[in-house]
């Protein structure tokens, strides 16, 4: 039996968004679409001095002596595939997500095993459809030789890694100022003020859809059993709330804690004028709330 073996090498992740959606709409279409795709991947991967590893599924995984290289990879797969969607329907365009790591890994034949491949796979899930998120020792190397900008993340907490990792978003197309890295690594997750490249916002797209459409049934339901009470103002008010908190999310214009504590307040002088007694007590939880976006306001970077 062969001692275990050692290196360290730049790990790429890769796979699909929506891939279980696309099966299901059209299992012979979507295995067509992907090895079209995969074989382009693996064209760009190749001529990048990069080796695929394994495939399974829609996943894909290969490992560069470069870490250059494998960046400069990744950005000629996104706009190389990205030219291919073009000519698709959006429902029809397969995006891919890449995540890369510059990490010790373990190897077996052809193989490689590890946390530097397991970092890999957690940044290629924060990865956006379409996009790259790199870890912070592939940024670190790439920083000044890669004419892309690139969006601190923050320090990502990942599944089953002991701790977390400070990563980037890759802005593709793109050249930005380079963004200034903490001193030390945050001991938890920091919030993503400058980037929401990651932030899932085809997901809160659709929680804002769906809240609209139960709303909607409860008003009906109110008004088709109606006995002189207009009940549905509660929950319809419960879900303006967190639709505003949704909208707020997706915003990059200004202060996220800022404009939450704005829809707080917004919400108690609403509760206040619903349940109205002559008493407009909501002026001293106000008060509270001005203090805390003033303190907010005042220590913004």
């Amino acid at each position: 039996m062969s001692e275990t073996q050692r290196k360290l090498t730049t790990i790429f992740a890769a796979d699909v968004q929506d891939y279980t959606r696309m099966m299901g709409e059209d299992e012979e279409g979507t295995l067509a679409m992907l090895k079209h795709y995969r074989d382009a991947m693996s064209r760009l991967i190749a001529s990048h001095g990069g080796r695929v590893v394994n495939t399974w599924g829609d996943g894909l995984l290969a490992d560069f002596p470069s870490v250059v290289e494998a960046v400069r990879a990744a950005i000629d797969v996104q706009n190389e595939l990205a030219g291919k969607n073009a000519a698709r329907p959006m429902d029809g365009r397969m995006l891919f997500r890449i995540g890369i790591n510059l990490g010790d890994v373990i190897v077996e034949g052809e193989d490689i095993y590890g946390d530097g491949v397991n970092i890999a796979a957690r940044l290629q899930a924060s990865a956006p459809a379409g996009g790259i998120v790199i870890s912070n020792t592939v940024y670190d190397q790439v920083r000044n030789k890669v004419a892309v900008g690139f969006d601190f993340l923050g320090a990502l907490e990942m599944k089953n890694i002991a701790d977390a990792v400070p990563s980037y978003a890759v802005r593709i197309g793109a050249v930005g100022p380079e963004p200034q890295k903490p001193a030390a690594a945050p001991e938890r997750p920091v919030e993503m003020p400058k980037s929401r490249s990651v932030a899932p916002r085809g997901r809160l797209r659709k929680l804002g859809g769906i809240l609209a459409v139960i709303g909607a049934m409860i008003l009906i339901i109110n008004i088709a059993t109606w006995e002189g009470e207009f009940w549905a103002v509660w929950p319809l008010l419960a879900f303006a709330f967190v639709a505003a908190m949704i909208w707020v999310r997706m915003q990059d214009r200004f202060d996220h804690r800022v404009a939450a504590l704005a829809v707080i307040g917004v919400g108690i002088v609403a509760i206040n004028m619903l349940t109205w007694h002559g008493t407009f007590w909501a002026i001293w939880p106000m008060l509270g709330l001005s203090v805390a976006a003033g303190i907010r306001w005042a220590m913004r970077d």
